[in-house]
């Protein structure tokens, strides 16, 4: 792939990438089984929900289904760092054609083009990031306009109000996202909060 620009959604998501590669590294053995903001998971679960992004991403790249990836990830204790720049290369190759991002790209709840998906996923990646961090200690060296994308899109991609009454309608014509909603509802912050606070907050964590 060529040097993207800054505001290529593929740069962003890389960024994003990069943002949360040290906190992979930096998580020890005895903080696999620690709980995180998720409730749903442990830091384990957390990192394989980490990779099932990477791994929806490139499906979508490829023209595949995104909601077939497993969603049980299983990797040794120490292999993660390596599962997770395999899965990057894999989304790398996936989305070499500029023409991805103009495409058409199918979720259950939402049709958007290549470009927005990528944004998208940049949001998600970013606010599990965080959610890592807070779950082991780790400092992250957030990256600004990457955090810009991603509030952006999340303010547009995401309803305000009762999320999960909302997605539990969408789910009586959609069974596939039926049970846990994939978002909570916001969390209100002050306007003058950070870029990354207002984030959190939209995706229903407390700063």
């Amino acid at each position: 792939m060529n040097t993207l620009a800054p505001t290529d959604p593929r740069s962003s998501f890389a960024t994003a990438v990069a943002t949360a590669r040290p906190l992979i590294d930096g998580v020890r053995p005895d903080q696999l089984t620690l709980p995180t903001v998720c409730t749903e998971f442990d830091v384990r679960g957390l990192l394989g929900h980490m990779l099932m992004v990477f791994e929806r991403v490139t499906a979508l790249g490829n023209g595949d289904d995104p909601m077939a990836i497993d969603e049980e990830v299983v990797v040794a204790d120490e292999a993660w760092p390596a599962a997770f720049d395999a899965a990057a290369h894999r989304v790398q190759a996936a989305w070499t054609d500029d023409a991805k991002l103009s495409q058409l790209m199918v979720l259950p709840w939402a049709t958007a083009p290549g470009a927005a998906m990528l944004c998208m996923y940049t949001s998600e990646l970013s606010v599990h990031t965080w959610d890592l961090a807070q779950a082991t200690g780790q400092t992250v060296a957030w990256h600004e306009p990457t955090l810009q994308v991603a509030l952006q899109t999340a303010l547009q991609a995401l309803p305000s109000g009762d999320r999960e009454a909302q997605f539990a309608e969408m789910a009586k014509d959609m069974p596939q996202i039926a049970g846990r909603p994939p978002f909570r509802s916001a969390v209100e912050v002050a306007d003058e909060s950070s870029t990354l606070d207002r984030l959190i907050g939209w995706y229903g964590r407390r700063p």
